[in-house]
């Protein structure tokens, strides 16, 4: 019987030149080897090769394993070399290998400004520095805070310079517990500095930097924003949709009805991906079906579409996920135009492939591997679930195969949701089922309204239907997150975890398609282990104790633990601002499996600002208080010191034998460097939040 599972090698050619190259791409980042050492290896593997080719044709016949395994190593190399050479970093003009604090730095404006709630911000191009009477030319990009009271949108645009004289500084992540790796990211994205400008910070050039192709891009998203706000009625939460929905623009989007598409498991539709390059792909196939002269000649019609297509993942930002359904359906297109029928799992292979070479960094990119993933998903289950029940009636046939394709999409695509996300969409088959077709007219509508908006009854009619259907959408989405059942939050899932789930769910699956035994026995093991390591973590967190200081900016923040529970000590603004606690303390007490927040704990002694777990003692400093020298020292192990207060170090440590001083991010960094000069006089060990992260020590 042939095998459902794995792709037979023969049709898929790019599957055995994608899996040495990710193998280099991962042993680069993680290892970092020079460029001599790659260059070296480059040589020496392909002269083995060039010498294998010279061996007998008997000898070579015998010896076919060698030389695919010296194919694989030179494709290793070749990811080691593309990963290295996409790292700014070593290059010889990047800014911050000659950047110091003394320096002038001329930035160009390389995207719109994006507003914020205190400021605007964009991404810039550094071009030149200067230092003395030096000009030096380099490249590299940081953010820019703009402060709004010193830049508007109407001031600044795509392609302006300025002259800025502020501090650039290096991009640090808060260091919270299970905190989102803000640093990394940017470092896939080759930026790794930022800097908040007032308006006295920064000066406006003459000078412009465009490029006409982005400039066109940039244009043509604003045009079609204009008429999507020119055409619906008010700035609201259907607007802000309706421009997620067909461009990806999410600046606008209320971050409560973002968190109900996540919850009842639709977050998809808002973000740009192969669901909607796909929806646009059968509607150009259509279009030019109807039109003679593009219909009679396959040359303009690949290249119509072609262009169509990747106009519109570049409009739309150019996110992974859109560029991976780009590339594979470029290789569809030119595939089945000119009669060669390419295997899926090749289409595939070749579009990660390309897409890597050209971005190594799009390997740890999200909406990628979830991209993937849910094609790869698609692909090998959705016919095999589709045939477990024959349906007659047409209708509920086309339902039950939007249902396959939603659950085979979920297969592969849940635990690594489980693992970015810690939660888990209870009801996303029903809510798929009802708004994936109406997100698809949704996107047809607009799509529609755009064309030909410059029809005076059609911007303002079809701009009405566009925002009802939107609204319709809205409420069956906040009516199934108001569900007391519609998400498993609060799940957390290390990366050993997920790979065991994916070991079980690949060996269940081969088990299933193909009967094998083998596999059954393995997707076996893989479960056990799983629920072992998981009950062990479990029983660690049960028994853990610990305290906390959260890195929050000018926010006080400090949880004492004990077990599952925790006392919250900080600004009441944190418990009321979701926003506030979510991005900053949630992901910790996800990672940590605290469910409940308690007023005391049964191990707790409480004395004013002394604490005391077992034998551990903690005193909070948040106001200014004058210590008098004590006969005899009280022995603290952890001081920390909040709000500001105005206070000296040697006085503290005249009354107190302290362990260690820990700064939390109220203090102001002038006022820190002055408390850790001190420290260090006094041979006192201290730790500053705002600079070092958040302060985590077991009691």
């Amino acid at each position: 019987m042939r095998s459902l599972w794995i792709p037979d090698w023969k049709k898929a050619p790019f599957l055995r030149l994608l899996i040495p190259v990710i193998g280099g791409i991962l042993l680069q980042w993680y290892i970092q080897f020079d460029a001599n050492q790659i260059i070296i290896a480059a040589i020496c593997f392909t002269l083995a090769f060039i010498a294998f080719q010279l061996l007998p044709l008997a000898l070579r016949f015998k010896l076919q394993t060698l030389q695919g395994f010296l194919i694989n190593l030179i494709l290793i190399v070749l990811g080691l070399f593309i990963t290295y050479q996409k790292d700014i970093r070593h290059q010889q003009d990047w800014f911050g290998t000659v950047y110091s604090d003394s320096n002038y730095v001329i930035a160009t404006i390389n995207e719109p400004l994006i507003e914020k709630n205190r400021s605007y911000k964009a991404e810039a191009l550094v071009g030149n520095i200067l230092y003395d009477t030096t000009v030096q030319n380099t490249s590299g990009k940081i953010i820019i805070y703009f402060e709004k009271d010193s830049a508007n949108t109407t001031a600044l645009k795509y392609g302006d310079k300025i002259l800025i004289s502020k501090k650039v500084q290096q991009i640090k992540n808060s260091g919270n517990p299970g905190a989102f790796d803000y640093q990394r990211y940017l470092t896939f994205r080759q930026i790794f500095h930022n800097v908040f400008l007032k308006k006295s910070d920064w000066v406006l050039l003459d000078e412009k930097n465009i490029n006409s192709f982005k400039q066109f891009l940039f244009t043509g998203r604003q045009n079609v924003l204009n008429i999507l706000e020119k055409t619906m009625k008010g700035d609201d939460d259907q607007l802000a949709i309706a421009k997620a929905l067909l461009i990806g623009y999410t600046q606008d989007l209320d971050k409560d009805l973002v968190q109900a598409y996540s919850n009842t498991g639709v977050v998809h539709i808002i973000a740009i991906s192969g669901m909607h390059l796909g929806l646009i792909y059968i509607m150009l196939i259509w279009i030019f079906s109807k039109i003679p002269f593009i219909k009679r000649s396959k040359i303009i019609k690949v290249a119509l579409i072609l262009c169509c297509l990747w106009l519109f993942a570049l409009l739309t930002g150019g996110a992974a996920s859109i560029l991976r359904a780009a590339v594979m359906f470029s290789c569809i297109v030119i595939g089945q135009n000119f009669s060669r029928t390419a295997s899926i799992y090749n289409a595939l292979a070749a579009s990660a492939f390309i897409l890597l070479c050209y971005n190594p960094y799009f390997l740890w990119d999200v909406g990628f591997q979830l991209s993937y993933l849910a094609v790869l998903g698609i692909v090998i289950f959705q016919k095999p679930v589709y045939h477990l029940l024959y349906i007659k009636n047409n209708w509920l046939n086309k339902i039950w195969q939007l249902v396959t394709v939603t659950l085979a999409a979920q297969i592969l695509t849940f635990p690594v949701c489980l693992y970015y996300f810690h939660q888990f969409p209870t009801l996303f088959l029903f809510t798929n089922i009802l708004l994936v077709p109406l997100s698809s007219l949704i996107l047809f509508v607009e799509i529609f309204l755009v064309a030909f908006s410059w029809i005076p009854f059609v911007g303002i009619y079809v701009g009405e239907l566009t925002w009802w259907l939107i609204w319709l959408m809205n409420k069956i989405i906040l009516w199934f997150n108001s569900l007391p059942f519609s998400v498993w939050d609060a799940i957390s899932i290390s990366v050993l975890s997920t790979f065991l789930l994916y070991g079980f769910v690949v060996c269940i699956g081969y088990w299933l398609l193909n009967k094998n035994k083998l596999a059954f026995k393995f997707s076996l093991f893989a479960l056990l282990y799983f629920t072992v390591f998981t009950g062990y973590t479990k029983l660690k967190r049960l028994n853990q104790e610990k305290l906390i200081v959260y890195n929050v900016p000018q926010h006080q923040s400090i949880d004492i633990i004990s077990g599952n529970t925790y006392k919250f000590i900080g600004d009441s603004v944190l418990l009321a601002d979701g926003m506030l606690q979510n991005f900053h303390l949630k992901p910790g007490r996800v990672l940590l499996q605290l469910n409940k927040r308690v007023d005391s704990l049964p191990a707790l002694y409480q004395s004013g600002n002394f604490y005391q777990l077992n034998d551990k003692k903690v005193l909070l400093i948040n106001n200014s208080i004058v210590f008098q020298p004590a006969e005899q020292k009280i022995n603290v192990d952890y001081i920390i010191i909040s709000k500001n207060p105005k206070l000296y170090i040697y006085q503290l440590a005249q009354v107190f034998n302290c362990r260690q001083f820990i700064f939390d991010s109220t203090n102001p960094l002038w006022k820190i460097a002055k408390w850790k000069k001190d420290c260090e006089a006094l041979h006192l060990r201290c730790y500053s939040v705002p600079e070092q992260g958040a302060f985590v020590v077991d009691l």
